[in-house]
């Protein structure tokens, strides 16, 4: 099949999925699933890019698998933690602006957008699927680089989920762990799976995949991830500013005093 078309299907695949996600919406008035659905957009992409494949290489098979894992484990932590009747406080001011159509407009600005930006992103799993260079020393990077950022993630999720669990004061913050070293280890560990994906991408010639990596970063960085996060944090909790004084924003490092 050609690539572009290869591509393509996975996209239809996204749209679909999040077409699913936005009727389950309609009915819940709730979009906060959405987050739920984001990894899993991935891999639904994944298993149609690799359906076309009568073989898949290694470097394909690896990377399939540890998206699998990221994938799984994100969108059951993010289940578990939005579980729940209420509506995240972000997608709530999001209806409050695009009232009284929110219903409606919910369907391009939040299941649509989130669809082609995965699907955009997702193109170094296509690089990695597609390629049938042998494996070779940036694969072993990549796929070092994409574990340390799965376990990275995986230990700031349970490191909040137990602070949050134990303060019932919602303005203490959380400093310790590996949030001492960065005040977004999450969103770090997540730029290093995508990094890591895209170093097995390039080692099989999927030089091409870098805008997509890039877009992630953007995204965890300047729009979705730290930057929205901090927009009005301060406000909530003052203790906040303390921390971003001491402590880095989002590569780990030793803590200022």
């Amino acid at each position: 099949m050609p690539f572009l078309d290869l591509y393509l299907n996975g996209l239809c695949v996204m749209l679909a999925f999040a077409l699913m996600g936005w009727i389950v919406s309609v009915f819940r008035q709730n979009v906060t699933h959405v987050d739920s659905m984001w990894s899993l957009f991935f891999l639904l992409a994944s298993f149609a890019y690799v359906e076309s494949f009568s073989a898949i290489s290694a470097r394909g098979l690896i990377a399939l698998n540890l998206l699998t894992i990221w994938a799984l484990r994100l969108s059951i932590y993010l289940t578990r933690r939005n579980w729940g009747p209420h509506e995240d406080h972000r997608y709530v001011a999001i209806r409050q602006n695009n009232a009284p159509h929110f219903k409606w407009t919910s369907l391009y600005i939040v299941f649509g957008l989130q669809a082609v930006l995965a699907w955009i992103i997702s193109l170094p799993i296509l690089g990695s699927i597609n390629s049938s260079t042998p494996l070779n020393i940036i694969d072993i990077v990549g796929i070092l680089l994409t574990v340390f950022g799965i376990t990275w993630e995986s230990i700031a999720d349970w490191q909040l989920t137990k602070f949050k669990r134990m303060n019932t004061n919602q303005h203490k913050v959380l400093n310790n762990g590996v949030w001492r070293y960065s005040r977004h280890p999450n969103y770090f560990g997540e730029c290093c799976v995508w990094w890591g994906f895209f170093l097995i991408a390039l080692a099989g010639g999927a030089w091409w995949s870098l805008p997509s990596v890039i877009l992630m970063t953007l995204l965890l960085l300047k729009v979705s991830g730290v930057a929205l996060l901090e927009k009005d944090i301060a406000e909530r909790r003052p203790e906040y500013l303390h921390y971003i004084k001491t402590t880095n924003s989002f590569i780990p490092g030793k803590p200022k005093s």
